[in-house]
C-alpha cells in the first residue's frame, strides 16, 4: 500500500499563496486536507517525497502543464444546464427584449466567464436562437466563453452530455438543439456550437484584451473562490468592460458590496451598469 505524503502548514501556505497570486483563488486553511487529498495521485505518480518538492516542480515547469494540472485539482467545475434558472428567465424576459430594442448595429456581445464544461454558454445560445427566431440571421450574437482549465474547455468544445443532464431543458430544445448519440449521450448541434467561442483565460490578467465592451457578463459561482479585495477589483474591471445599460450576473451564493461597487442592484445576483 502506498504511503500518503502529508502536507505541512508551511507547505500549504506556500502553495496557497502561489495559487492566489497567479489565479486569485483563495484557499482557506480548512481546505488543507481536501487539497492534500486531491494532489496525492500526482505526488505518487511522480515519486515526490514532499509537497515542497512538488511545489518546486510546478514553478520550474516551463511548459505550464504542471500548473494546469494543479489548477484543475484545486478548483471545482460543477455545473449543469439551467443552473440557477431564474437568471436564464431574466435573460429571456428582460435582457434580450431590452437589447433587441437598443442595439442598433445588431451586435450583441455576451461573455460567459468561468464557463466550465459549457452548459451555461450553450444554454444562452439556445435561448438566443429561440428568442430571435427567423430574425437571428440578422444578428451577431456569438458568445465568448472562457475558463482557466483547458480540460473543461476541451469537454465544452465537444458538446457531448449525458441525456439525463438534459432533463431540465425544454423538451423542444432537446429535440431541436441536440443530436442523440445513443441511450446515454447527446451532442449539441453545430448551429449552437458555432455560436460559442471557447478560450482559455485567467481573470487575474492585468489587462483584459477585449476590443469591444460587452452587453452581458455571466460570472456565476466563480468569485466564491476569491477574497474580498480580489473580488472587488475584478468587479470593477467588469464594470469598465460593460456597455452602459449592461448587466453583470453572478451566482446566488455570491453578492456585491454595494458600498464598493458602481453597479446598481436589480435583483438577487443581478446588477446593472447605468
Amino acid at each position: 500500500m502506498l504511503e500518503l505524503v502529508t502536507i505541512t502548514p508551511s507547505e500549504f501556505k506556500q502553495l496557497a499563496e502561489f495559487i492566489k497570486s497567479n489565479f486569485g483563488v483563495h484557499l482557506k486553511e480548512e481546505k488543507q486536507m481536501l487539497i492534500s487529498g486531491r494532489l496525492q495521485e500526482i505526488l505518487t505518480k511522480n515519486n515526490f517525497s514532499s509537497f515542497s518538492e512538488y511545489y518546486q516542480y510546478v514553478v520550474s515547469d516551463r511548459t505550464g502543464e504542471a500548473l494546469k494540472v494543479l489548477l484543475d485539482r484545486v478548483t471545482t467545475h460543477h455545473t449543469f444546464f439551467m443552473r440557477e434558472s431564474e437568471h436564464f428567465y431574466f435573460f429571456r424576459d428582460v435582457i434580450l427584449p431590452y437589447f433587441q430594442q437598443h442595439i442598433h448595429d445588431h451586435d450583441l456581445r455576451i461573455w460567459s466567464a468561468g464557463c466550465s464544461t459549457g452548459e451555461e454558454p450553450y444554454t444562452l445560445a439556445m435561448q438566443i436562437d429561440d428568442f430571435f427566431g427567423p430574425d437571428k440571421m440578422f444578428w451577431d450574437t456569438k458568445i465568448l466563453a472562457t475558463d482557466l482549465s483547458n480540460d473543461v474547455l476541451a469537454t465544452a468544445k465537444k458538446g457531448i452530455y449525458k441525456n439525463e443532464s438534459l432533463a431540465s431543458l425544454p423538451r423542444h430544445w432537446v429535440l431541436k438543439y441536440f443530436t442523440r448519440i445513443n441511450a446515454e449521450r447527446s451532442e449539441v448541434v453545430d448551429k449552437i456550437k458555432n455560436e460559442v467561442i471557447f478560450r482559455p483565460f485567467n481573470l487575474m490578467e492585468s489587462v483584459f484584451p477585449f476590443r469591444k465592451k460587452f452587453h452581458v457578463i455571466f460570472c456565476r459561482n466563480v468569485m466564491i473562490y476569491f477574497d474580498t479585495e480580489t473580488k472587488n477589483h475584478l468587479v470593477n474591471k467588469y464594470y469598465d468592460f460593460l456597455e452602459p445599460g449592461g448587466y453583470l450576473i453572478i451566482g446566488h451564493s455570491e453578492s456585491l458590496d454595494r458600498t464598493q461597487t458602481r453597479f446598481k442592484y436589480v435583483m438577487p445576483a443581478v446588477y446593472k451598469k447605468e
